[in-house]
């Protein structure tokens, strides 16, 4: 089974969720990704609860959302995971090489995310927790690359990519993709 493991860093755990976890995820994923109805939510959550051990089963990649969980106290404060990511990627430079022109084709990649409770922000969690993710996915995984996307407004987001070392990238057509704007790449180290 392809099924990520709980992951430590030096002060988080990231763990999958779990249906108890509801009343705390449920008002961060609200101010972070936009209001929906505790109902809606908890059909979310018994979706994600079920995801990642049924994405294993089916030796398919672990996409899906993580609790990210404080060590000292137990207490969840945010949530990190990957996520199949549709893009015309070949439009940033890095996806291409020298010479190569670029083209409108949408392609799959490993998305990053994370979303981390206001009381929380600015702490370097983001940081810690998407790196445990990056680099279990690098190096048991075994993926080349992860993206990571954003908009232009959201320079948090953009510094926690510029802290996880990812080359930053405006896309060059937003009109194409609205939600396409900004993206963050990172190679694996072993791709060379």
């Amino acid at each position: 089974m392809l099924e990520m493991p709980v992951l430590e860093t030096a002060r988080l755990i990231v763990r999958p969720f779990v249906l108890d976890d509801l009343d705390v995820i449920h008002p961060i994923l609200n101010v972070s990704f936009g209001e929906v109805p505790l109902e809606e939510r908890r059909e979310w959550l018994q979706w994600a609860t079920l995801n990642h051990v049924a994405l294993a089963r089916l030796y398919q990649p672990p996409y899906g959302d993580r609790a990210m969980v404080l060590k000292a106290s137990g207490a969840v404060i945010g949530s990190v995971g990957l996520v199949p990511a549709f893009g015309t990627y070949r439009r940033l430079p890095s996806f291409r090489r020298d010479g190569e022109p670029d083209d409108a084709f949408v392609q799959p990649e490993f998305g990053l995310f994370w979303a981390v409770a206001p009381a929380h922000q600015r702490q370097g969690y983001a940081v810690e927790a998407a790196q445990g993710i990056i680099d279990w996915a690098f190096k048991e995984f075994g993926i080349r690359r992860i993206i990571a996307e954003t908009g232009y407004d959201n320079v948090a987001s953009q510094g926690v990519m510029q802290r996880l070392g990812m080359t930053v990238e405006r896309n060059p057509k937003p009109e194409e993709r609205p939600w396409f704007q900004v993206v963050g790449v990172l190679y694996n180290p072993a791709a060379g």
